[in-house]
């Protein structure tokens, strides 16, 4: 196996201070976020020590930031999943952290976008029938004063998408 150092930090911005072997790492984790250090270390030909380091230190970069694991929400009795934009009446910061700090705080969203254009919100949900997404969007979404408009759209089907890190070709 190959003893490959530490990349030397060059500035303050750790996406332009990572190397050949950072990106190996993350591409690999991204595809499998709990694959032992042994493992990890062996398909890209590190030392496991230096393995360690190198995730340690892109966790300590904050470059990863946390480990998922996704769930079949179906399985788990949540089969009806959907998109509900949101439009404020009113954008002021406290409205705005306020209504998002309770979105994500409320059983049943998976994920809460605060974005830009039209709408204010997107919050993917998941919940149990058509009855359980009415009652969500009445009694935690539209109940907030700042809210103006929900519109509502069911999921089919959910895939993830290639990421921004890729294998390089041949992998």
């Amino acid at each position: 196996m190959r003893n490959a150092q530490p990349p030397a930090r060059r500035d303050s911005d750790p996406a332009n201070t990572l190397d050949h072997v950072d990106r190996q790492l993350l591409i690999a984790l991204t595809q499998d976020a709990g694959v032992t250090n042994k493992a990890l270390a062996g398909r890209l030909g590190l030392a496991e020590s230096t393995c360690a380091y190198r995730v340690r230190a892109l966790r300590e970069a904050g470059i990863i930031t946390g480990t998922r694991i996704q769930l079949d929400l179906a399985l788990l009795g949540y089969p009806l999943q959907a998109i509900i934009m949101v439009r404020l009446g009113s954008h002021t910061m406290a409205n705005v952290n306020q209504l998002y700090d309770a979105l994500v705080a409320t059983p049943g969203v998976v994920q809460a976008f605060h974005v830009a254009g039209a709408d204010d919100f997107y919050l993917h949900v998941a919940v149990e029938n058509a009855e359980a997404l009415r009652d969500f969007v009445l009694q935690h979404v539209t109940s907030h004063r700042v809210v103006r408009q929900t519109e509502t759209h069911l999921v089919f089907d959910v895939r993830a998408g290639a990421g921004v890190l890729t294998a390089p070709p041949g992998r």
